[in-house]
């Protein structure tokens, strides 16, 4: 059994809890860790850069003067790729980098990811956020005590409006529901912190991370 440590809302230790490896797949699967941030990566691409192509920049299609007689060289358009202004002759245009993984890879990795950060002690458990109503100072307090005010993501059982709230402005912090976090945005942060809900939710087996980031 692995242990965690366990914090009171007020960000006091109380103890730890114990979960089992096998629950998280038993090891890091650091390939699969790899392809799933590879695929998160990916799918926030914007694909928005681009370039123009010789049908796409402004001027006449007119040949510049005859073909024979003028001592010049050959030339065609005044858009060619060879002339100031001219489009490119291989123009880039927006690309699909997107990238799928099966749900049960997602919940894999998400489950290595977690392990991970087990094995370097850097996840922590919490009774509970202590809030009532939405409190960023609050938030901040507790955070600062159980040391993860330098950057960590707080993983909840269920949708908090409060939390999400008192979350939103904070550099470096990242807060949702157990089954929305992924791999990728568990080894982003230098903390993993959970509410103890959260926490007994993710021993039993229960959430998958939601969707491949797109």
């Amino acid at each position: 059994m692995l242990q965690i440590p366990l914090y009171s809302a007020e960000g006091k230790p109380t103890g730890h809890v114990d979960i089992d490896p096998a629950v998280l797949g038993g090891r890091i699967r650091a390939r699969l860790l790899k392809q799933a941030i590879v695929m998160y990566q990916a799918n926030r691409r914007q694909n928005t850069s681009a370039t123009k192509s010789r049908s796409m920049v402004e001027g006449s299609t007119r040949k510049l003067y005859r073909q024979k007689g003028t001592g010049n060289a050959r030339a065609g358009s005044i858009r060619t790729n060879i002339r100031r202004g001219g489009g490119n002759a291989f123009a880039k245009g927006p690309q699909n980098y997107d990238q799928g993984m099966n749900k049960k890879m997602r919940r894999l990795a998400r489950n290595s990811a977690i392990l991970a950060k087990i094995h370097d002690e850097e996840v922590v458990v919490v009774e509970s956020l202590g809030l009532n109503g939405a409190s960023t100072k609050r938030l901040v307090s507790l955070l600062r005590a159980i040391g993860a005010d330098r950057g960590c993501v707080v993983a909840v059982d269920q949708f908090n409006r409060d939390a999400l709230l008192s979350a939103r402005n904070l550099p470096k912090t990242e807060l949702g529901p157990l089954a929305e976090l992924n791999a990728y945005d568990v080894l982003r942060r230098r903390k993993l912190v959970m509410t103890r809900p959260a926490f007994e939710a993710l021993a039993a087996g229960v959430g998958s991370p939601a969707g491949s980031g797109r």
